[in-house]
Protein backbone atom coordinates (compact mmCIF):
# COMPACT_ATOMS: atom_id res chain seq x y z
CA UNK A 1 0.00 0.00 0.00
CA UNK A 2 1.65 3.33 -1.10
CA UNK A 3 1.54 6.24 1.32
CA UNK A 4 0.42 9.59 -0.56
CA UNK A 5 2.10 12.84 1.00
CA UNK A 6 1.36 15.96 -0.28
CA UNK A 7 3.62 19.64 0.74
CA UNK A 8 1.80 22.78 1.33
CA UNK A 9 3.47 26.01 0.82
CA UNK A 10 4.11 27.54 4.28
CA UNK A 11 2.33 30.24 5.35
CA UNK A 12 2.42 33.89 4.91
CA UNK A 13 4.90 35.06 7.38
CA UNK A 14 2.38 37.21 10.51
CA UNK A 15 2.08 41.28 10.50
CA UNK A 16 3.59 40.95 13.82
CA UNK A 17 6.88 40.41 12.14
CA UNK A 18 7.38 44.25 10.74
CA UNK A 19 6.32 45.39 14.54
CA UNK A 20 8.69 43.61 16.17
CA UNK A 21 11.15 45.31 13.97
CA UNK A 22 9.78 48.38 15.39
CA UNK A 23 9.90 47.45 18.51
CA UNK A 24 13.40 46.33 18.39
CA UNK A 25 14.05 49.78 16.94
CA UNK A 26 11.98 51.77 19.68
CA UNK A 27 13.58 49.83 22.45
CA UNK A 28 17.14 50.47 20.77
CA UNK A 29 15.84 54.49 21.07
CA UNK A 30 14.46 54.43 24.29
CA UNK A 31 18.05 52.49 25.84
CA UNK A 32 20.21 55.39 24.40
CA UNK A 33 18.04 57.92 26.01
CA UNK A 34 18.05 55.95 28.87
CA UNK A 35 22.13 55.36 29.06
CA UNK A 36 22.16 59.34 28.41
CA UNK A 37 19.82 60.26 31.07
CA UNK A 38 21.76 57.83 33.27
CA UNK A 39 24.63 58.85 32.29
CA UNK A 40 23.88 62.40 33.13
CA UNK A 41 22.78 61.23 36.89
CA UNK A 42 25.90 59.35 37.62
CA UNK A 43 24.45 56.03 37.13
CA UNK A 44 26.66 53.33 35.63
CA UNK A 45 25.82 51.59 32.60
CA UNK A 46 27.68 48.06 31.81
CA UNK A 47 29.93 48.40 28.44
CA UNK A 48 29.01 46.58 25.68
CA UNK A 49 31.49 44.35 23.77
CA UNK A 50 32.50 45.61 20.20
CA UNK A 51 31.56 43.04 17.60
CA UNK A 52 33.94 45.37 14.65
CA UNK A 53 37.35 46.67 15.77
CA UNK A 54 36.20 49.69 13.84
CA UNK A 55 33.36 50.64 15.52
CA UNK A 56 30.60 48.69 13.16
CA UNK A 57 28.05 47.22 15.26
CA UNK A 58 26.60 44.24 14.00
CA UNK A 59 27.06 41.49 11.30
CA UNK A 60 25.22 43.24 8.34
CA UNK A 61 27.95 45.63 8.60
CA UNK A 62 30.47 43.63 6.46
CA UNK A 63 31.22 46.26 4.32
CA UNK A 64 35.28 45.71 2.95
CA UNK A 65 36.72 48.92 4.26
CA UNK A 66 39.45 49.88 1.50
CA UNK A 67 43.39 51.00 2.51
CA UNK A 68 43.06 55.00 2.90
CA UNK A 69 44.99 57.21 0.28
CA UNK A 70 46.94 59.77 1.08
CA UNK A 71 44.31 62.37 1.39
CA UNK A 72 42.51 60.76 3.54
CA UNK A 73 45.10 60.27 5.99
CA UNK A 74 46.05 63.43 5.96
CA UNK A 75 42.25 64.90 6.36
CA UNK A 76 42.15 62.84 9.08
CA UNK A 77 45.55 64.12 10.44
CA UNK A 78 43.96 67.46 9.60
CA UNK A 79 40.81 67.16 11.51
CA UNK A 80 42.69 65.37 14.89
CA UNK A 81 45.04 68.67 15.02
CA UNK A 82 42.17 71.16 14.42
CA UNK A 83 40.45 70.28 18.02
CA UNK A 84 37.92 68.45 15.82
CA UNK A 85 35.92 66.06 17.96
CA UNK A 86 33.86 63.07 16.25
CA UNK A 87 31.50 61.45 18.64
CA UNK A 88 29.97 58.31 17.80
CA UNK A 89 28.81 54.68 19.21
CA UNK A 90 30.10 50.92 18.66
CA UNK A 91 26.33 50.00 17.60
CA UNK A 92 25.70 52.87 15.10
CA UNK A 93 25.43 51.96 11.57
CA UNK A 94 26.26 55.50 10.51
CA UNK A 95 29.03 56.03 12.77
CA UNK A 96 30.66 52.79 10.75
CA UNK A 97 29.61 54.79 6.90
CA UNK A 98 31.01 57.44 8.60
CA UNK A 99 34.72 55.83 9.55
CA UNK A 100 34.93 53.54 5.81
CA UNK A 101 34.62 56.81 4.10
CA UNK A 102 38.40 57.59 5.62
CA UNK A 103 39.68 54.07 4.66
CA UNK A 104 41.23 51.41 6.76
CA UNK A 105 44.17 53.47 7.84
CA UNK A 106 42.75 56.45 8.83
CA UNK A 107 39.99 55.16 10.72
CA UNK A 108 42.64 55.04 14.02
CA UNK A 109 43.64 58.34 13.22
CA UNK A 110 40.32 60.12 13.42
CA UNK A 111 39.89 61.97 16.52
CA UNK A 112 37.16 60.02 17.80
CA UNK A 113 35.34 60.05 20.96
CA UNK A 114 32.68 56.39 21.70
CA UNK A 115 29.94 57.09 23.02
CA UNK A 116 28.55 53.92 24.45
CA UNK A 117 31.76 51.94 25.86
CA UNK A 118 33.13 53.19 28.59
CA UNK A 119 31.85 55.77 31.43
CA UNK A 120 34.17 58.50 30.56
CA UNK A 121 33.25 58.28 26.74
CA UNK A 122 29.46 58.58 27.63
CA UNK A 123 30.47 61.52 30.08
CA UNK A 124 32.37 63.27 27.10
CA UNK A 125 29.24 62.94 25.00
CA UNK A 126 27.00 64.29 27.61
CA UNK A 127 29.06 67.09 28.23
CA UNK A 128 29.39 67.95 24.41
CA UNK A 129 25.58 67.52 24.39
CA UNK A 130 25.51 64.99 21.76
CA UNK A 131 22.31 64.15 20.62
CA UNK A 132 22.24 62.23 17.75
CA UNK A 133 25.14 60.30 16.05
CA UNK A 134 27.85 60.90 14.29
CA UNK A 135 28.09 64.29 15.46
CA UNK A 136 31.34 66.42 14.63
CA UNK A 137 32.41 69.40 16.79
CA UNK A 138 34.81 72.29 16.32
CA UNK A 139 34.26 74.73 18.98
CA UNK A 140 30.02 75.72 18.98
CA UNK A 141 29.92 74.61 15.11
CA UNK A 142 28.52 70.97 14.95
CA UNK A 143 27.83 68.70 11.83
CA UNK A 144 25.33 65.79 12.95
CA UNK A 145 25.27 62.96 10.54
CA UNK A 146 27.69 61.11 8.07
CA UNK A 147 29.21 63.95 6.04
CA UNK A 148 30.76 63.72 3.12
CA UNK A 149 34.60 64.30 2.72
CA UNK A 150 34.68 67.22 0.88
CA UNK A 151 32.29 68.63 3.45
CA UNK A 152 34.81 67.96 6.38
CA UNK A 153 37.01 69.31 4.32
CA UNK A 154 35.12 72.81 3.88
CA UNK A 155 33.87 73.08 7.04
CA UNK A 156 37.57 72.18 8.94
CA UNK A 157 39.42 74.51 6.46
CA UNK A 158 41.79 71.51 5.54
CA UNK A 159 43.81 73.29 2.78
CA UNK A 160 43.07 72.71 -0.84
CA UNK A 161 45.35 70.35 -2.44
CA UNK A 162 47.64 71.89 -4.97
Amino acid sequence: MAIKTTTTAAPPPPLARPRRRLGLLAWGLSSVTLALLAGAMGATIPARAEANPHGGGGAEQTEVIKPSTKEQLALSDHLRRSGIQFYGAWWCPACFKQKTLFGKEAISRLPYVECDKEDRGRQRCIDAQVKAFPTWVKGSSRLVGVQSLDELKRWSGFPASP
